[in-house]
């Protein structure tokens, strides 16, 4: 009998203010793992103590928040300088399922992965999104959470876009992915649970709306990094661009139905604001 071919795969999870379930979190796929990159991008905290205690986990605290795409960008690179061509990128929401990455590992291990830049499940979420019937599909983006990144396309692609801080870091990636001749596999077959926030549906007059809840600072970098990637992959994809830009029907259900409303509106004219005048990074003290 053959043997199956062994594939090695770190992770790399990123860590703000973590509750204790945030930290349970990581036990749902820890053993799953070779290797587990934490990068605590908690101010003033070291949660250190909360950290399971296992050989396999690398932590380090930064002591500011540094951003996801940093944060991640760093697990990719220690995963390369460990000799790993594969990297599990988590949040600290998201909990895998008994036999989801060894159900992953099968379909890497019959696949030619040359020209495949993410292996990912499907997620559950609050949204309402179906999921194909088909059980491998190439979706146009995913959510970062969960995925298995090929990290030799990684480096073909120059990595996650630090400059963007966080949100619209998932998005960029897969258009640069698509753009560039690789391929996004999805097992639909496979699930993994997703919490994405106190998101909700309104409908008024057959319309629905989404209503994600963001906090007003994440606003800022939706509207401004929405549009720094408008510019870079409108000529590939300008039907996806402009509903990137178009941020009216989500400011309607924060007008109707969201609370802090001033500042979640206030923050995305900033953000616009911001991105006319070509500010990227981490957004200004003076901006929240």
């Amino acid at each position: 009998m053959a043997r199956k071919k062994n594939i090695k795969i770190a992770g790399i999870v990123t860590l703000y203010n973590p509750t204790d379930q945030d930290i349970k979190n990581i036990n749902t796929y820890l053993d799953d793992l070779d290797k587990l990159y934490i990068i605590d991008n908690t101010e003033g905290k070291d949660n250190k103590k909360r950290i399971p205690k296992n050989e396999k986990i690398k932590y380090q605290f930064k002591n500011e928040n540094v951003g996801v795409a940093t944060a991640l960008n760093m697990g990719a690179e220690f995963a390369i300088k460990e000799g790993y061509s594969y990297l599990l990128t988590m949040d600290q929401d998201t909990t895998f399922k008994p036999g989801v990455m060894e159900k992953l590992k099968e379909v890497m291990r019959s696949t030619d992965m040359k020209d495949i830049a993410i292996v990912t499940p499907w997620h559950n979420t609050k949204l309402l999104d179906q999921k194909p019937k088909e059980e491998f599909d190439d979706p146009h983006d995913v959510m970062t959470s969960g995925n298995i990144l090929n990290l030799d396309i990684w480096k073909k692609l120059g990595g996650f876009k630090d400059e963007f801080f966080i949100d619209g870091i998932d998005i960029e990636y897969c258009l640069n992915i698509h753009k560039n001749g690789y391929k996004i596999l999805r097992v639909n077959s496979v699930e993994i649970d997703h919490n994405l926030g106190d998101i909700f549906y309104k409908k008024i007059r057959g319309r629905l709306f989404l209503c994600t809840n963001h906090a007003a600072f994440r606003r800022y970098y939706i509207m401004r990094n929405y549009h720094y990637i408008c510019d870079m992959y409108q000529d590939y994809d300008p039907k996806y661009c402009y509903s990137l830009v178009s941020q009216r029907h989500n400011m309607i259900g924060v007008l109707l139905f969201e609370k802090d409303k001033y500042r979640k509106i206030k923050n995305y004219i900033k953000g616009y604001l911001d991105y006319k005048k070509g500010i990227k990074g981490k957004i200004p003290s003076n901006k929240t």
